[in-house]
């Protein structure tokens, strides 16, 4: 598997509901001297993709089942829905958060939002996150060569 294909999935995994940190293989990456425009387009696909993935479980999910299988209490479920309400497909900008995104993720789907409009805003969104490592990236690693 090459490099960018490494860093794909590993973006991928890391914005569905599996705990990984796609953020330590970037930073790896670019530290081994990979190309960071291919890393950015490889890290910015893969984690929105994988977003994508964790909205559309989202849609699956039905009430009955976050009260049994999750233990989510109703009043819980409204109070998200308010939030979603208020924000609404612009939410989409914070998946890229550690924990939470994921969350934001499923709810947006639950909630039933537009997807194209949600597609649009998680990937400015994760593709801001990449791009900010990338931009910080060269001063942290003459910081770090002294």
């Amino acid at each position: 598997m090459t490099a960018y294909a490494t860093m794909f999935l590993s973006a991928f995994l890391a914005a569905t509901i599996i705990p990984f940190s796609s953020d330590a293989v970037f930073v790896g990456m670019l530290a081994l001297g990979y190309n960071t425009w291919f890393m950015l387009i490889a890290a910015s696909l893969g984690n929105t993709l994988g977003g994508y993935t964790s909205f559309f479980l989202g849609k699956l999910g039905k009430w009955d089942w976050l009260e049994k299988y999750a233990k989510v209490k109703r009043e819980k479920v409204e109070q998200w829905r308010t939030k979603i309400s208020k924000y609404g497909s612009a939410l989409a900008l914070l998946t890229w958060l550690p924990f939470i995104g994921d969350v934001i993720a499923v709810a947006l789907g639950f909630f039933r939002l537009k997807f194209w409009q949600v597609a649009i805003f998680m990937a400015i969104g994760k593709t801001l996150r990449y791009l900010t490592i990338a931009v910080i990236w060269p001063w942290v690693e003459k910081l770090i060569a002294g």
